[in-house]
């Protein structure tokens, strides 16, 4: 009931907008000014790849607009864990009950860019949803920039789905994949075809994973296998004063709080399937880890996995756990880049471990391992998180990660090379929509190669695409 009342809000708040917008109500843009962007997102969790996705973005859209032509603004839901990120954006506070914020902070810009991955979908959060489509029909309300970044699309519940339709029209939406294209265009909903944007993420030297390993009972020698666990089944996170109040008066339900109104899954249903996926897990990587001589570590992508990482360590006898709740997304990037072998169920730790050529399977409980997977050509690294066959299947996979390393990597780096292209794509139809809404803004003049519209790429990367550009 609670996430239907924040869509009511929200939808309520669009449509007031437009209405002030048509009665002369905002500033627009001039020429001379900085252009505001605000980047609405889900930032101050300690979720590593949300954090990488928009360091990238800012990276990205300073290189394409100017850094002196704009200033652009980043949410976080803390601002002590996203202290030293983003370089110099403005952060602002977003609130848990944020359809206020949203009324009174999007009109402060000239535009905005929604960077939620998992942007459209019921799979997660309704809330993380309507967030999103709030953040870009408030702009497009008002004849902004309203650009969904990186996006996906998957089965969305009803009245979510009516709002994306009916607000997002005036928005362009650049997808990461073809599937989330064709399910929006299905909605009136213009988009490009893009990708994500933590491939050109550069973490600490090599020097630093190394160290950090070393420091935790690493030898230097053994071949490490590092594995990304979660807890799948906690979702959707649901709103819900009803178990706020029993949470706060009794105690009931602070077992699966989330955070101040928002619950997830729970029961012993939700107990039974998340102890036969680690378990499965844990019994494969012992055995793979035994046979091949390797150095197991569990690395938490996002501070809710440190729970599912402890739980994995503690069955496979007493492996290191590295949190994103301790250590940086430069850190932790840089943890994850000295695999041998990478098994995850976040989607963040195969995209971010792929510009190293870390051969990696993925245990997935939605559409984005899946499309990855499927784009390498590794269907055969692809498992679900509820297969009942899971621990003979991984068993499989993981064997053919050692045995096919070689050739795994070759599709890595060619994955690597294509989707660097298609994230420069990124950036043109960024500046094309740009040129569109704000015709007099200084676009750059003269035709630039490709690699201009990247964030600057690291040594490693330039070397990559000479190897696999072709």
């Amino acid at each position: 009931m609670m996430d239907l009342l924040l869509e009511l809000w929200v939808s309520g708040l669009v449509e007031a907008s437009k209405l002030t917008w048509m009665f002369g109500a905002g500033e627009p843009w001039r020429p001379g000014e900085k252009l505001r962007l605000l980047f609405a997102g889900y930032n101050g969790t300690r979720n590593t790849g949300s954090d990488v996705r928009v360091e990238e973005m800012l990276r990205q859209v300073r290189r394409v607009l100017g850094g002196q032509n704009v200033e652009l603004t980043v949410m976080t839901q803390n601002f002590d864990f996203t202290r030293g990120y983003f370089g110099d954006a403005r952060q602002v506070k977003l609130p848990d009950v944020f359809p206020p914020f949203l009324f009174r902070e999007v009109p402060r810009h000239h535009g905005v860019l929604a960077c939620e991955g998992s942007m459209f979908k019921s799979k997660f959060a309704n809330a993380l949803t309507t967030m999103m489509v709030g953040s870009l029909g408030l702009a497009a309300a008002r004849n902004r920039l309203s650009v969904g970044y990186g996006a996906e699309a998957g089965k969305m519940d009803h009245i979510v789905e009516w709002m994306v339709a009916r607000y997002c029209p005036h928005s362009l939406v650049i997808t990461r994949n073809e599937e989330s294209r064709t399910l929006l265009s299905e909605l009136n909903v213009p988009t490009e075809l893009g990708t994500d944007t933590a491939w050109t993420f550069e973490p600490h030297g090599p020097e630093y994973g190394r160290k950090a390993l070393t420091d935790a009972g690493w030898d230097g020698k053994k071949p490490v296998l590092v594995l990304c666990p979660i807890n799948p089944f906690l979702w959707p996170v649901k709103a819900s004063v009803g178990k706020f109040l029993a949470a706060k008066i009794s105690g009931v339900y602070a077992d699966s709080q989330y955070r101040s109104i928002y619950f997830f899954r729970s029961g012993r249903e939700v107990e039974a399937a998340f102890d036969r996926y680690i378990t499965a897990i844990a019994r494969t990587a012992r055995m793979f880890a035994e046979r091949h001589g390797a150095f197991p570590v569990c690395v938490a992508m996002e501070r809710l996995d440190t729970i599912a990482c402890r739980r994995l360590a503690e069955r496979m006898g007493g492996a290191p756990v590295f949190s994103s709740k301790d250590y940086d997304i430069y850190q932790l990037v840089s943890i994850l880049r000295q695999a041998s072998w990478l098994v995850s169920s976040r989607y963040h730790a195969i995209v971010t471990s792929m510009p190293a050529l870390v051969p990696s399977a993925g245990i997935t409980m939605d559409e984005r391992i899946r499309n990855l997977m499927r784009e390498r050509g590794h269907d055969h690294l692809l498992l679900d998180v509820d297969d009942t066959e899971l621990e003979f299947k991984l068993a499989d996979a993981m064997e053919s990660l050692h045995r096919e390393s070689e050739s795994v990597r070759e599709g890595i780096g060619r994955a690597v090379a294509r989707n660097l292209r298609t994230m420069a794509r990124m950036g043109i139809y960024f500046e094309e929509e740009v040129q569109r809404r704000y015709p007099e803004f200084p676009i750059r003049s003269g035709k630039a190669c490709w690699r201009e519209y990247l964030p600057p790429l690291s040594p490693d990367l330039l070397q990559l695409l000479e190897t696999y550009a072709a």
